[in-house]
């Protein structure tokens, strides 16, 4: 059995959790998982899912390097006149990024109201 099937669970995990930048290689008997999620909690959730599989960690054929984007992120108050163009220029991202890691809040990118906090995320 190689390792990818061994840790299929694992890697299929990553992919519902929308993991970016995943990367999965099998390189002298160890298996490497690289990406990027969007919570501290997706990457918990990674690392019970390994801990499932080898709940004592002695196998030592995995390496995760996975990555938080949520913490790379600034937390901006909307101000009266702003846009998400706006905004997106003054901490250099596009309206549509900051969009995207709001959709929680924002419905219409058009409609954006003042007082609302929205997360900037930052380039890793």
């Amino acid at each position: 059995m190689s390792l990818q099937d061994k840790y299929k669970e694992l890697t299929n995990l990553a992919s519902q959790l929308g993991t970016t930048d995943l990367e999965v290689r099998e390189q002298d008997n160890v298996l490497y998982i690289d990406g990027v999620v969007k919570t501290a909690e997706d990457k918990e959730k990674l690392w019970n899912a390994y801990g499932t599989i080898d709940p004592d960690y002695r196998s030592a054929d995995v390496v995760m390097n996975i990555k938080v984007s949520e913490s790379a992120s600034k937390e901006y108050t909307v101000k009266s006149g702003d846009s998400l163009s706006k905004i997106g220029k003054e901490f250099g991202v596009s309206w549509q990024t900051i969009f995207e890691a709001n959709k929680d809040i924002i419905s219409n990118p058009d409609l954006i109201q003042p007082g609302w906090k929205l997360k900037i995320p930052t380039v890793l």
